[in-house]
């Protein structure tokens, strides 16, 4: 796609369209189970396919975001691959180089945005479906269970390039030191924000000098607020929209959902940071604050 065809992509797309024309699209499911954390440090995501497997979508295709979906890292769960990477994970999943892309998931949409920003970024068009299982459900549409029917790899999609969408740590750090401009937005709750729940990562609270935007508060009833609520929740937390965002969370997941919302409401200079807290907590010279620590003054 172009850069103009990306401003005016449509990003989501209902249950209700889905279903009446389901051979239209290859669908994919992205979800990853997450358990609450039992401790500070507690993370164990596990492959979805089970709950693919359980209940799905007719026709759709699980897509592992821990297999190939992601690029092999000893320290992060969650990592980008390569464009040919991505191209390569989408062929031996048997997508067709022309197919139009759905992705949903079980988990409020964050696991599917995902999927999305990473195929955004190699400049394959794709939408999240609004709602995502739940919303499936509600309606009653049809479901299926079991093993997906066999498919050969397809032929891999060529000339992929990376847009530029992700921010690595030293991109954040030049943030916080003043050395490059940008706001850092924390898409986690506000409980997380602040530092006062358990936490999946080394250390609690939030990269130093971020605003919150809660990624779940733009959903209403488990689907995505209007743009214009959107937009004034944006406007809540982040007074100057003209400088760059570059948005984290835990693990470069909820932030993408963040993401989604702030595409569909026309901003377009917003990045995301791959390795999020799982990164960035694990070096404690890299700064973080919580909210006891900011109203001490220290």
């Amino acid at each position: 796609m172009t850069e103009a065809s990306f401003r005016d992509e449509q990003v989501l797309i209902s249950a209700d369209e889905l279903s009446n024309d389901p051979g239209a699209y290859t669908v994919l499911h992205a979800t990853v189970t997450f358990p609450k954390p039992r401790f500070d440090g507690d993370y164990r995501p596990e492959s979805g396919y089970a709950t693919w497997r359980a209940a799905h979508i007719p026709g759709s295709l699980h897509a592992d975001l821990l297999g190939g979906f992601s690029a092999p890292d000893p320290d992060l769960h969650f990592t980008r691959p390569t464009p040919d990477a991505l191209a390569a994970a989408l062929a031996e999943l048997g997508v067709a180089p022309e197919a139009d892309l759905v992705v949903y998931d079980d988990g409020g949409m964050t696991w599917a945005s995902r999927l999305w920003w990473m195929l955004r970024n190699i400049g394959v068009s794709a939408r999240v479906l609004d709602g995502g299982f739940a919303r499936w459900t509600a309606l009653d549409l049809p479901v299926e269970a079991g093993d997906a029917a066999e498919r050969h790899p397809a032929t891999p999609r060529t000339a992929r390039t990376d847009r530029g969408l992700w921010r690595d740590r030293d991109d954040v750090l030049a943030v916080v030191s003043g050395d490059a401009p940008g706001t850092l937005v924390c898409a986690l709750d506000a409980a997380q924000f602040a530092g006062t729940v358990t936490t999946r990562y080394a250390r609690r609270g939030h990269i130093d000098g971020s605003r919150n935007l809660p990624a779940k508060s733009l959903l209403t009833d488990g689907i995505l607020r209007s743009t214009d609520r959107i937009g004034e929740l944006t406007e809540q937390v982040l007074t100057d929209t003209s400088r760059p965002l570059i948005l984290y969370c835990g693990g470069g997941v909820s932030a993408c959902l963040l993401a989604l919302a702030l595409v569909r409401t026309g901003h377009d200079d917003v990045a995301v940071y791959d390795g999020s807290l799982e990164e960035w907590t694990a070096d404690p010279a890299l700064p973080m604050r919580t909210l006891g620590e900011e109203k001490g003054g220290a």
